[in-house]
Formats: C-alpha cells, sequence, structure tokens
C-alpha cells in the first residue's frame, strides 16, 4: 500500500457502466471515503448512477453523468470526450482523479484531461500511463482489481462484497407498484446481457417449483420473453415482473426475498449487496473476475464450458476472437446442482451469521 496524498478535498472516480460493474467497485469507494473521510467522492457514471444513487446513503457524495464517450461511457465509435465537459470538470479541481473503469486505453487519456493533481488507476500494455497505477490482466477478481488501486493511493479495504442501503422511498416504490410481498418469496433473474451466459429458462422453472415457494421472476423490458418463459414453464403459479420496477424498488424487492436464483448478472450483486442470498449459475470464466467472493450466503455453479458448443472455438483465450453463436455455454449446469444449493440456504435462512469474507 502507497502513502496517503496530503490535502485531498475532492475525488473523482470513474466507473460508467452497468450495476454489477458498479456494484463490484462499491468496496473500493467504499475504501477510499475511509481513506478520505474529509473529500466530496464524485462518480463519473451515466444517467442510472445519478437516478440511482442520488440521495442514497454511501461512498458516492455526487455524481456526474458522462455523455457518450466511446471506450468510457459507450462501447460505440465515433464519440470523443467534447473538450467543454473536461473543461468544466477541470473547473471541479480534483485533487485525485482514479480510473476503475478498465485496461486504460480510452480511459487514461480521457482521466489525464481531467488536470487532478494525482491519478492513479489500471493499464493494459500500450495504454497511456497514470501517476500510480497497477496492470490490467486478465482472470482477476474485479472487485481485488479495484481495491488494488484504491491502495495506490493509501486506501486499505474494510470488506471485499459490496452493500447497498435501501431507503424509505425504495420500499415505498416497491409498495406502489406491488403492494406487500408475500412472506418467504424467491425472485427468479432469468436474463443476461450476454446469451451465452443464460441458464435454460425450464430449469429456472423447475428449480422454482421445488422450492415451494410464492415465486417473483424478474427481468428487463428485453427480457420480458425469457421471464413469462419461466412463468408458462412453471407448474405453480407465479409473478412476472417485467420493467415495473426502478432500479431502487427492485433493490426493495430482492431485500424482501429469502433468495435469488440467477445468472450471473448485475441482478445478482444488487441482491446479495441489500442482504439476500443468492444461487447463480456461472461460466468458469466469469467467475473468475465476477462472482462472489463468499460462499456462506452465496453460492455460484461452475460450468466447465470451454470451447463454443456449436462450433468448438475456443472461449478461455482472452485474444481469440468471439465466434458468431449465442448458444448457451452453462447448459452442464444441472437442474440438481442448482436446487441442492437452494435448498440447503432455504432451510439455513439465518441472516445473522457473516461470512467472515463479507
Amino acid at each position: 500500500m502507497t502513502a496517503l496524498i496530503g490535502d485531498v478535498r475532492r475525488i473523482a472516480v470513474l466507473r460508467a457502466n452497468a450495476i454489477g460493474d458498479y456494484l463490484m467497485a462499491v468496496p473500493a469507494l467504499d475504501a477510499l471515503k475511509r481513506a478520505y473521510p474529509g473529500a466530496r467522492l464524485t462518480l463519473l457514471g451515466t444517467a442510472w448512477h445519478a437516478g440511482f444513487l442520488t440521495g442514497r446513503p454511501g461512498p458516492v457524495d455526487d455524481v456526474v453523468a458522462l455523455p457518450p464517450i466511446s471506450g468510457v461511457s459507450t462501447r460505440e465509435p465515433g464519440h470523443p470526450a467534447p473538450e467543454e465537459l473536461c473543461a468544466r470538470l477541470r473547473q471541479r479541481e480534483f485533487d485525485l482523479a482514479v480510473q476503475i473503469h478498465g485496461g486504460g486505453r480510452f480511459s487514461n487519456p480521457f482521466v489525464r484531461r481531467l488536470g487532478a493533481r494525482v491519478t492513479a488507476g489500471l493499464r493494459a500494455p500500450g495504454a497511456e500511463r497514470l501517476d500510480r497505477w497497477v496492470p490490467y490482466t486478465d482472470y482477476h477478481h474485479e472487485t481485488l482489481r479495484f481495491l488494488q488501486v484504491a491502495a495506490l493511493v493509501g486506501a486499505v479495504d474494510g470488506g471485499l462484497e459490496p452493500r447497498v442501503t435501501v431507503t424509505g422511498a425504495d420500499r415505498a416504490e416497491l409498495s406502489r407498484a406491488l403492494g406487500q410481498p408475500p412472506p418467504g418469496l424467491v425472485a427468479v433473474h432469468p436474463g443476461a446481457t450476454d446469451p451465452r451466459r443464460r441458464w435454460p429458462v425450464e430449469r429456472f422453472a423447475e428449480v422454482a417449483d421445488l422450492t415451494g415457494r410464492p415465486v417473483v421472476v424478474t427481468g428487463t423490458r428485453a427480457e420480458r420473453e425469457l421471464v413469462m418463459g419461466v412463468v408458462e414453464a412453471m407448474r405453480r403459479p407465479a409473478i412476472p415482473v417485467v420493467d415495473a420496477l426502478g432500479l431502487g424498488a427492485l433493490a426493495a424487492l430482492y431485500e424482501r426475498c429469502d433468495l435469488l436464483i440467477a445468472n450471473d448478472t448485475g441482478p445478482r450483486h444488487l441482491a446479495a449487496a441489500v442482504g439476500t442470498p443468492t444461487v447463480a449459475v456461472y461460466w468458469c470464466g466469469n467467475l473468475i473476475q465476477a462472482g462472489p467472493l463468499s460462499r456462506t450466503a452465496h453460492r455460484p455453479l461452475i460450468s466447465w464450458t470451454t470451447s463454443c458448443p456449436s462450433c468448438g472455438a475456443d472461449g478461455v483465450d482472452p485474444a481469440a476472437e468471439r465466434c458468431p453463436h449465442d448458444e448457451s455455454w452453462v447448459c452442464d449446469v444441472s437442474v440438481d446442482m442448482v436446487t441442492e444449493q437452494v435448498e440447503d440456504l432455504l432451510a439455513n435462512d439465518d441472516r445473522a451469521g457473516a461470512d467472515p469474507a463479507d
């Protein structure tokens, strides 16, 4: 760990992507806030960050919602960082700018344009250097990666799993949308951005039926077909919740659940962050980078498929070109494997016991 930087009053942190990505960065944000308790921590994020984090207790004091910037806040090419935006950010006179966004090809030049007194972050081979940096390497858990960055500026971790506060406004929105959730509720989230990470909907339905519990199936508008696929395949009735809740209200819903069963996806991170146990299906490579770091309340089931089920293309080499097939890579995880972990967690639904890694 490097020594603290003196007289830090304003910190900028770049992390401008999705909910799961943000949650894996929360332990590093907490560490920065503990190391510099008198500093204002500004997250350089996107519009959803502003909507979710404004007024919510946590390490982030305010959010700057970035416009589309290629390699920073969007994957689309052709969106350079506007000079007027960089000028406005320089006027904030950040003492410290931290990049926990990626390898730095695009993000490090952007961070340097902020004019901070000290910059720190990640650096892949060929990326621009920051004042303090650690190498960006493949197959490294994101939470641990970001804690290494925090340590560059003297911040020490105080826990490995993120926590998110559910507010009264979140619970009120949930009540308006769905009323009072039934006791013993189990949630299922069958979606994932990458279709290769999706476990078959009929298997989610079978596991959900076996719980014998009331079940809610959650998803975004784009995941409606997956949600309804689970509901229609179940023998018992279930409640579909498709694009009906804001992110805060979704957190409040998961808070009321005894368990979430999901794929490797942002909502799994959200459920875990509000204290709900999770069972999730992971491809082996994704588990290394984004799996839960504790096992008392979070049980990942691991698929060891290492090549495309359709064409045999290599999926382990990070430099290999992605094949065009979207077939699931996690079908070697059986219903029995998932059910065993679900039953164990539901039989021992005592959230007072904490994992040492939490």
